[in-house]
C-alpha cells in the first residue's frame, strides 16, 4: 500500500520556498501566475517560446532547477477559460504519469493558479490526492519482481489564499483515503481465486475492526447460515470445498440507535459456473466475481478513515461456485430465507441466489437504505460496457442520490428500468420464480429478481460486471467505491 503523504501548506512567495520539484500550471501558450513568478530569465516562457511543450490537458514537461526549487514541472491545463472538472482530471492523470515516470521523491503543488467559479478547491485538491494515491498501486503479492515503487514520498500542496489550511487538507485527507479504499478493493479483486476465498475475504474484514471500537465484524459460517434457512445462498457453495460465509461488518461513526445505510456485496471468490459451467476463454477473469464485496470493504475503509458521523453496515455473501457430486443442478428447487421457493434454471446465474439471502438478513438492521453492488451479468456488460455501473432502484430519491455521487466522483452511472413487465419472465411452473428470465433483457431480469427481495425498505442494486475490471491489461478497477463513498458523505451531511 502506498507511504505518499499530502500536506497542505500555503506559499506566499513561491519563489522563496525550497522544494525537489515545483508543479506550476500553464494555460496553452500562457503561463500562470505562480509560473511567472518562477520563470527566472525566461527559462519557463523560452521553453513555451521554442515550441517544446503546448500546454496541453496532462502534458508536462520538466526542468532543472530554478531559485530554490530543484526541478520545474509544467503541468499543461489546457486553455484558461475551458478549465473545467474534466480538464482537471486529464491534467492530474498527466502529472501522476509523469511523477510515476520521475525518481522526484518530495514535490510542491501550486494549485492557487486552477481555482475559478467552475472548479472549487476542495474539491479540486481532494482530486489531487486520489489521483496520486490510485496512481502508487502497485500489484506484488504474487510477483517475484513487481514493478517498481512509485518514489515519491510526500506531496505538499499549496492552496494560496483561496482556501483555509484547515479545509484543504481536509480535502487532500479525504482524496487520499478515498484512494486508499479504492486501491484496497483493486488489490482484493486482483488475488487469484486460490488466495481470495470466502475464509481470506472474512479475515480481511476483521482486520477493519481491530483496535477500532466503532467497528465490530461478526462472521456467520454455513451451520448458522444454515439455521437461518439460507437454502438459496447455500446452494452456491454447496459443490465447493470452501465454505461459504456471510461476513457482517458494522460501523457506528453515527447517534446511537441511527438507521444504517447497508452495502451488501456479491463475493464469489471464482466462478466456474457450476454444473452450467462456463466456456474456458476467460474463465481466470471469474476471479473477479467477488468484487462487489471487495468495493464495500474498500468503501467501509475509506469511510472509517474519513470518520464519517453515520452508521454503515456491510454485508457480504461470499461463495465459491464449483461443480461436484454435491453442485447444485440445473432444476433443483432451493427455499430462501424469506420462504420464496427458487427454480434454478442455470447454476451460473449464482450472484442472485447468494444475494436474494443477503438482502433478506438486511432487513434486521431496520437499514435507511440498502444498496447491493454485483458482478451480476454479462447482460450489462453487452448494455453499458465499462463505462457505467448499471443503477436499478424501487426509490427515486435514492436512484437520483446515487447517480449525482456517481457524476461527482466521476464514477458514473446509468438508471435502468424495473418494470413488472421483466419480472413475468422469471415465472417458473415448479417454484416461486426462476433464477433466469431468457436471453432478452439479462441485467434487467436479474435485477428484477433481486427486487423481489428487497420491498420492505429503499432499495438500490449496482450491476458492475463492466465497470469493476479491465481485460486489456488485466486488472481491478475499484469501482465503484468512488461513488459510494461520495453517496455516503452525502448522507452524513443530511
Amino acid at each position: 500500500m502506498s507511504t505518499l503523504t499530502f500536506t497542505a501548506r500555503a506559499s506566499a512567495d513561491p519563489s522563496k520556498t525550497k522544494t525537489r520539484c515545483a508543479i506550476v500550471a500553464v494555460f496553452g501558450s500562457e503561463l500562470s501566475a505562480t509560473a511567472t513568478a518562477l520563470d527566472n530569465a525566461g527559462a519557463l516562457s523560452n521553453t513555451l517560446k521554442l515550441g517544446d511543450f503546448q500546454g496541453k490537458p496532462g502534458q508536462t514537461h520538466l526542468l532543472p532547477g530554478i531559485g530554490n526549487a530543484e526541478r520545474v514541472m509544467l503541468l499543461g491545463c489546457g486553455d484558461r477559460a475551458r478549465f473545467s472538472h474534466a480538464t482537471a482530471r486529464e491534467a492530474f492523470q498527466g502529472l501522476s504519469a509523469a511523477l510515476n515516470a520521475s525518481n522526484v521523491t518530495e514535490a510542491l503543488l501550486h494549485t492557487a493558479d486552477l481555482l475559478s467559479d467552475a472548479v472549487d478547491g476542495a474539491w479540486l485538491l481532494e482530486l489531487v490526492a486520489r489521483t496520486l494515491t490510485v496512481s502508487s498501486y502497485r500489484y506484488t503479492r504474487t510477483v517475484s519482481k513487481p514493478k517498481d515503487p512509485l518514489a515519491l514520498k510526500k506531496l505538499v500542496v499549496n492552496p494560496g489564499k483561496g482556501l483555509p489550511a484547515k479545509r484543504a487538507q481536509a480535502a487532500l485527507d479525504n482524496g487520499a483515503a478515498l484512494g486508499r479504499g479504492i486501491n484496497y478493493t483493486r488489490e482484493l479483486g486482483n488475488l487469484p481465486g486460490n488466495i481470495c476465498t470466502p475464509s481470506y475475504l472474512a479475515s480481511e474484514a476483521r482486520k477493519l475492526s481491530r483496535g477500532n471500537s466503532k467497528v465490530r465484524t461478526q462472521v456467520l459460517e454455513e451451520k448458522k447460515m444454515r439455521e437461518l434457512g439460507m437454502g438459496s445462498l447455500l446452494s452456491v457453495s454447496a459443490g465447493s470445498d470452501e465454505p461459504a460465509k456471510l461476513i457482517v461488518i458494522e460501523y457506528r461513526g453515527g447517534k446511537s440507535g441511527a438507521a444504517p445505510q447497508v452495502l451488501v456485496g456479491k463475493g464469489i471468490t471464482f466462478d466456474s459456473g457450476g454444473i452450467s459451467i462456463k466456456p474456458g476463454a476467460k474463465m481466470d477473469e471469474m476471479k473477479y466475481d467477488m468484487c462487489g464485496a471487495a468495493s464495500v470493504l474498500g468503501t467501509l475503509q475509506a469511510v472509517i478513515d474519513m470518520a464519517l458521523p453515520l452508521n454503515v453496515t456491510g454485508i457480504i455473501a461470499a461463495a465459491e461456485n464449483m461443480p461436484s457430486g454435491r453442485a447444485t443442478k440445473p432444476g433443483d428447487v432451493v427455499k430462501s430465507m424469506s420462504g420464496t421457493t427458487i427454480e434454478v434454471l442455470n447454476t451460473d446465474a449464482e450472484g442472485r441466489l447468494v444475494l436474494c439471502d443477503a438482502l433478506t438478513f438486511a432487513s434486521r438492521f431496520k437499514p435507511a437504505a440498502v444498496i447491493d453492488i454485483a458482478t451480476l451479468t454479462g447482460a450489462c456488460v453487452v448494455a453499458l460496457g465499462s463505462h457505467a455501473s448499471a443503477v436499478y432502484a424501487n426509490d427515486d430519491a435514492l436512484a437520483e442520490q446515487l447517480l449525482s455521487a456517481g457524476t461527482d466522483s466521476h464514477d458514473r452511472g446509468w438508471r435502468m428500468p424495473l418494470w413488472d413487465d421483466y419480472r413475468k419472465q422469471l415465472n417458473s411452473n415448479f417454484a416461486d420464480l426462476a433464477n433466469i428470465g431468457g436471453p432478452e433483457g439479462g441485467s434487467v431480469t436479474a435485477a428484477c429478481f433481486l427486487a423481489t427481495f428487497a420491498e420492505n425498505y429503499p432499495w438500490a442494486h449496482l450491476d458492475i460486471a463492466g465497470s469493476a475490471w479491465n481485460s486489456s491489461p488485466k486488472g481491478a478497477t475499484g469501482r465503484p467505491v468512488a461513488m459510494l463513498t461520495r453517496y455516503l458523505q452525502g448522507r452524513a451531511t443530511d
